[in-house]
């Protein structure tokens, strides 16, 4: 396989780029190879700059549900354009696209866009804290809700990845009042919130977490937070910057049947472009200035192609069947997967949900925590990886990030995806 456009991107981008690359994981530097520079998407597709085809699970982190460069998303997105790009002022389209979400999100009566996932939940936080008058929040370790100081605190995704503990350049002071403690876990999460209960403004969660891994929630855990928290005033917030339009169209929530007081999106919201929300019940959102007195702007928020985008998105999304056949397809490639773990004697764990899962090398049993997650073998994963690419397949250049399936992923692909595992397993078996 010819890389050598991509080494020559790769060189030149580290003399002008820290690490060569605009987000940390990319560098690919825990899977023992360099970046791979993409060129083009199309269905299920990525090609490079040197002109390698690959089937994409990686599917821009999670948004393109539909595939790359859906023909119905592009149209939407080329209408808008001749338009124009941004105004900083209102348009008809995030009206629309609030209109939307508010109509999905089962928890969501108002809803305020914004420009990214981190910028959705540090606004959540901020609202959460004007509203309560409190401090402090609990997260949980190896949940990633963005960069922003509050949540570098045993955060998952690319500061798991890279062995980072938290990060210089975080106050003290501001980390003192995040608490984190391990997901699953019901009595810690009962005690702590007990201790904290005069003091905590917020729980932030991924419903489901997918940045140390997919890690399925156990019965009664999101039930006992939601329990807990409305018990103490606390307000509780899903993150659903990854699971929000992907494990159904209201998200986890509906999913699970599990209702919060905020819920963060990200950019499924925006069909893969910039942009984010957040949202929740009306007497918290109208807090928000000019109705409220907590501050929170953005010029691009609301622009006028990632709101064209969205809708066009979700259109499809919310036809008859949509996440069946979805559920259905990512249901193949998971047993498909499984079985040959068995068959080739790997030692692995696949865990998923919906249409997004995790192979942990190394694991015997459930992953249920970030503790487990991050005692899995990451060199084997990074072979796997390797192998995988060589094979034509481009998965997450991480132990602890998800696979996800599209709708673009048919039979055909899928088939193509087991063969290549097949290979890449068997060379890990042999090695």
């Amino acid at each position: 396989m010819d890389v050598s456009l991509s080494q020559a991107f790769f060189k030149r981008a580290q003399e002008i780029i820290p690490g060569g690359v605009n987000s940390p994981v990319r560098a690919c530097k825990s899977v023992g190879c360099d970046p791979l520079f993409v060129e083009r998407g199309n269905g299920p597709y990525v090609t490079d700059v040197d002109g390698n085809v690959f089937i994409d699970y990686v599917c821009s982190w999670g948004p393109m549900i539909l595939g790359h460069d859906h023909p119905h998303v592009r149209a939407a997105v080329s209408e808008a354009l001749e338009g124009g790009t941004s105004f900083g002022a209102p348009t008809w389209r995030e009206v629309a696209l609030a209109a939307k979400i508010v109509e999905y999100v089962p928890s969501i009566e108002k809803v305020r866009l914004v420009n990214s996932g981190t910028e959705a939940t540090m606004s959540a936080i901020r609202l959460a804290r004007g509203v309560t008058g409190r401090k402090k929040i609990l997260k949980f370790d190896g949940c990633y809700h963005g960069h922003a100081d509050s949540f570098l605190v045993k955060a998952g995704s690319g500061v798991a990845t890279l062995g980072i503990p938290g990060s210089p350049g975080v106050p003290e002071e501001i980390v003192a009042n995040t608490i984190s403690i391990p997901f699953n876990d019901q009595g810690l999460l009962e005690k702590t919130i007990k201790e904290n209960r005069d003091d905590l403004a917020a729980v932030i969660m991924e419903p489901v977490p997918a940045n140390m891994g997919v890690v399925p929630p156990k019965t009664g855990f999101l039930e006992l937070a939601r329990e807990i928290t409305s018990h103490y005033g606390i307000i509780l917030i899903f993150d659903e910057v990854i699971t929000g339009f992907r494990l159904a169209l209201g998200g986890a929530q509906e999913y699970f049947g599990i209702l919060p007081d905020l819920t963060c999106l990200g950019k499924i919201i925006g069909g893969g472009l910039p942009v984010g929300a957040y949202g929740g019940k009306k007497e918290i959102m109208e807090q928000i200035a000019p109705e409220g007195p907590v501050y929170q702007a953005g010029t691009l928020s609301g622009n006028p192609l990632a709101t064209a985008a969205g809708l066009a998105t979700i259109e499809i999304l919310s036809r008859p069947g949509t996440y069946d056949i979805l559920g259905s397809r990512a249901e193949i490639l998971a047993e498909g997967l499984m079985q040959l773990i068995t068959d080739n004697g790997i030692q692995a764990r696949l865990q998923g949900v919906g249409s997004m899962m995790t192979c942990f090398f190394g694991q015997d049993g459930s992953v249920e925590n970030f503790q487990q997650a991050s005692a899995s073998d990451t060199e084997s994963y990074g072979a796997f990886f390797r192998e995988m690419i060589n094979q034509g397949v481009w998965l997450a250049p991480s132990q602890f990030e998800a696979a996800f399936v599209s709708l673009a992923h048919d039979d055909y692909v899928i088939n193509d995806t087991l063969m290549a595992a097949e290979s890449a397993f068997n060379f890990i078996a042999s090695s």
